[in-house]
């Protein structure tokens, strides 16, 4: 069962969180290789999708937003985009589109950041969204402050979440066909009522990164956890082989309902809508040329079929009246 673990250490301005995704990611899996059209992610794919599904967990389990964390690497590589959509109850749903064939061996650059035009996008979408708000975008290039590729998606979201909250963060993460998982360990800001209520500025704030001796002591041991650790190992033999001489003080695991889950949000009813926006010559034309319109989902495999009946009474009907809703 897929999990997430929070913790602080006692008298440090640090904590942590630690996420195991099983079940969640290997129903993300099973789903994309039951899809007749495009089959099984390739290794070096699958790999980078699901460190972005557990550093997706992480970063929405920090922020505690009432929103959709939507997480996004686009570039000029063979893999077109990933993304992964992480909800504040943890449900999540991940997957990526390719262009070409990918090398089992292929590196970070080499899929999605060939001439250094690839770009990872955080989006934050809130539930309730007031009219004419809009979602907010942070985007962060996929190379460091010399230009240099970055080979490491850890590294690409170590960068954004240093300038969007100028907080010292450390993430471990990796993935295989059984487990995505990823460690995060961040510095608190020593002032933190100071800094919301805006009494610390920048470049105070700059001026203290990086100066905590617990964060950094604490730091390079969260980096001293290795690849096969983090994947083979259960969460509480992974903290305390890292921990073990820190006051380290852990939270209820969330975990089945109230933990990280594969759930997709599409819909027939959203379906609906989406052949609506088309119009009605434009949905003519696939019906004449196919004789149905098929649109599947991405995410989660569901294939939602209109015949001529139904396309009619899209057009007829009152824009939010569903045929069959349901969500996956």
């Amino acid at each position: 069962m897929s999990e997430l673990h929070k913790f602080i250490f006692e008298g440090m301005p640090v904590r942590g969180m630690l996420v195991r995704l099983t079940g969640a990611w290997q129903d993300i899996l099973a789903r994309r290789a039951a899809n007749t059209e495009t089959g099984a992610y390739p290794p070096p794919v699958r790999d980078l999708l699901g460190e972005m599904a557990a550093a997706g967990v992480l970063m929405q389990g920090n922020i505690k937003f009432n929103g959709a964390l939507v997480l996004q690497i686009a570039g000029d590589g063979p893999v077109k985009v990933a993304v992964v959509e992480v909800q504040p109850d943890f449900s999540l749903r991940a997957t990526c589109t390719r262009t070409a064939e990918v090398a089992d061996d292929a590196s970070l650059s080499e899929m999605v950041n060939l001439l250094n035009q690839g770009r990872c996008v955080i989006t934050l979408d809130p539930r309730d969204r007031l009219p004419g708000q809009q979602p907010y975008q942070g985007v962060v290039p996929l190379f460091g402050d010399r230009g240099e590729k970055l080979e490491r998606i850890s590294q690409v979201l170590e960068h954004y979440m240093l300038q969007s909250e100028q907080l010292d963060t450390v993430l471990v993460l990796a993935a295989d066909a059984q487990v995505a998982a990823g460690l995060l360990i961040q510095r608190l800001p020593v002032q933190g009522q100071g800094n919301l209520l805006g009494q610390t500025d920048s470049v105070q704030r700059e001026e203290q990164l990086g100066r905590s001796e617990d964060f950094n002591r604490i730091a390079i041991l969260a980096r001293s956890l290795k690849r096969e650790e983090l994947l083979t190992l259960d969460a509480d033999t992974v903290l305390h082989r890292l921990f073990w001489e820190e006051p380290l003080a852990r939270f209820e695991p969330l975990v089945g309902d109230k933990g990280p889950r594969f759930a997709c949000s599409c819909s027939r009813l959203r379906v609906q809508r989406m052949i609506r926006s088309l119009g009605v010559q434009e949905a003519q034309s696939i019906l004449a040329e196919q004789g149905q319109i098929e649109v599947g989902c991405d995410f989660c495999g569901t294939q939602y079929r209109f015949d001529p009946v139904d396309a009619a009474q899209i057009f007829t009907d009152t824009p939010d009246t569903p045929f069959a809703d349901t969500v996956h």
